[in-house]
């Protein structure tokens, strides 16, 4: 089982695919990075011995921001927003969309289970 970024990948899928497991890679970062350390994007997890390991987790750790920093970096990113006071910073501190969308109708994810205003009579 490889270890990339504090992840394991999953195994019996194609690299391709299994970088994709780590937050922050996207499948053309991950074809990229395949690329550049000369791997075949069609190996299976399963089939990448140490050597081949070692070339994946020195290019990430070169050239991309993943798992914790990343997540911190977008956190912080968010409260810096809500800092200044701005729209979309108004919008995360009240748990609304904030990129546009319609709430008249919709939104149910950033709103959660609607609540009934209204009570029925007997």
């Amino acid at each position: 089982m490889v270890r990339i970024a504090g992840i394991d990948l999953p195994r019996k899928k194609r690299m391709e695919i299994a970088l994709t497991y780590v937050y922050g890679i996207g499948r053309t970062s991950a074809q990229k990075i395949l690329d550049e350390a000369g791997i075949d994007r069609n190996i299976k997890s399963d089939d990448v011995d140490e050597p081949m390991a070692i070339k994946i987790r020195a290019i990430i750790d070169q050239k991309y921001t993943v798992e914790g920093d990343l997540r911190k970096e977008t956190i912080m990113n968010i409260k810096r927003l809500m800092d200044l006071g701005s729209y979309r910073g108004r919008r995360h501190r009240r748990g609304l969309p904030c990129r546009g969308q319609r709430t008249r109708t919709n939104a149910r994810t950033r709103k959660g289970p609607r609540r009934n205003l209204m009570k029925k009579k007997k």
